[in-house]
């Protein structure tokens, strides 16, 4: 039976957990991008309407729905990179994960186990649907199949013949033209209001 804990570790967990680990996985990319020296990257935590925009950090009303990485370009760029950028994600989730997982087996984090758990089972959650090779349903391909067509036929791009990361630029246009639209409409409701 669905009772006030499990409602309360419903929201801890879509709230606190899920987000967190987004974020890790975002940081997965920039880590590893940094390395092969990446221009104006660009990490967006949600969507919606921008709270506001911190450095690299471009932060969503709706945080916990949706969050990418975006970058102009690399001072290095070549198969290796664009192979290890796309395994950022993975690989800081599969290590964070196993770390912690560790660190519960052993006992070392007794303390809050649940919510350790909760975040070992959603680091694994994304290194699944990150690593094994498949599009999505928007029609786009995940990490493991970009990685795949990589190694295997030297492919960076999708079928659609666009690039999978955004560049920051494209990203910060489209957003100026959605808040444009947005804006558009509310003058427009609240000319109908006033009518």
């Amino acid at each position: 039976m669905f009772g006030i804990s499990d409602l309360i570790s419903l929201v801890i967990s879509a709230f606190i957990i899920l987000p967190a680990v987004v974020f890790l996985r975002e940081m997965g990319y920039v880590i590893v991008s940094k390395l092969f020296g990446v221009i104006e990257p660009r990490v967006t935590i949600g969507s919606g309407r921008r709270i506001f925009k911190f450095g690299m950090f471009d932060i969503r009303r709706y945080y916990h729905f949706y969050s990418w990485f975006s970058y102009d370009k690399l001072k290095h760029e070549n198969k290796f990179a664009y192979i290890s950028i796309y395994s950022g994600p993975i690989l800081i989730n599969l290590v964070f994960g196993l770390t912690i997982n560790f660190l519960i087996a052993n006992g070392i984090i007794e303390e809050y186990k649940t919510f350790w758990d909760r975040f070992v089972f959603y680091a694994f959650y994304y290194v699944l649907f990150d690593a094994v090779p498949m599009t999505t349903f928007s029609g786009k391909p995940n990490n493991g199949m970009i990685i795949y067509k990589m190694i295997r036929y030297g492919q960076r791009i999708d079928s659609s013949k666009e690039h999978i990361l955004p560049s920051t630029s494209e990203v910060e246009k489209e957003y100026q033209e959605y808040m444009k639209e947005v804006e558009e409409t509310e003058v427009e409701i609240k000319k109908q209001n006033h009518d």
